[in-house]
């Protein structure tokens, strides 16, 4: 989906992943992968230690304001408000945000739709593209809750 949006290849691309779960872990590697210039921000410590183990560059997700201003690509993978007006504003032109978050979602599209910026809420994605992968990975959270219970 980047590649098919951004007015420039990942390659070289100043590439930040909000949130560094799972899904934040794997998307860096792979934006890595592709030969992005990748930063994460999350908002613990233990997180961003990680991520500079990994060489990445680190940002505190709870302080964005006034460092977006550098990046190509913003995903963000965190289902909680992070990129509001005031950050938004701070992008520079072409700059692609995706949202990869579960509702409620990470990104004000409103004030995006508003500033110009080129947004894209990915709501599903897994489910849409991959529907057996991710129904076996949902099986198998589901069983991994039912045996950490006991059940």
């Amino acid at each position: 989906m980047a590649m098919e949006e951004l007015p420039v290849t990942i390659h070289n691309a100043r590439c930040l992943v909000i949130g560094y779960g799972r899904l934040g872990k794997v998307l860096a590697r792979q934006l890595r992968g592709l030969g992005g210039k990748v930063s994460v921000a999350a908002r613990s410590y233990s997180d961003l230690a990680w991520a500079q183990v990994w060489s990445y560059g680190v940002e505190r997700s709870d302080q964005l304001s006034g460092w977006l201003c550098a990046y190509d690509l913003i995903v963000n993978t965190v289902p909680a408000p992070v990129l509001g007006r005031e950050e938004l504003d701070d992008l520079k032109p072409g700059c692609l945000v995706i949202d990869l978050a579960s509702k409620p979602g990470g990104v004000d599209f409103k004030a995006a739709s508003e500033l110009g910026v080129r947004a894209i809420w990915a709501l599903s994605l897994p489910g849409k593209v991959a529907p057996v992968t991710a129904g076996l990975a949902i099986r198998d959270t589901v069983y991994n809750i039912l045996r950490e219970r006991g059940a």
